[in-house]
């Protein structure tokens, strides 16, 4: 569940920004507990200079709701899977 939340983030944000343009991309996802589980999500972003037009505290929250929604998805399908 962590590396999918993990990967929809950076995902996320190497869609709205070159790799070469991001200073720092930092993602860390922490679970506990089954049920219910409470997950944490971090991103940190920081953009090269040369990316003017992007807001790198709106990408990382954007790729932070992107994690939650994947994790949402995960979570959904393992339901799923358990319930056959």
């Amino acid at each position: 569940m962590c590396a999918v939340a993990e990967r929809a983030a950076r995902n996320h944000v190497l869609s709205k920004a070159p790799s070469n343009r991001i200073s720092v991309l930092n993602v860390t996802v922490d679970a506990e507990g089954t049920k219910p589980v409470t997950v944490n999500v971090e991103v940190e972003v920081t953009l090269s200079p040369l990316m003017k037009d992007c807001d790198a505290e709106k990408l990382a929250n954007e790729a932070t709701e992107k994690a939650f929604v994947a994790i949402e998805a995960f979570l959904r399908e393992l339901a799923c899977k358990s319930s056959k």
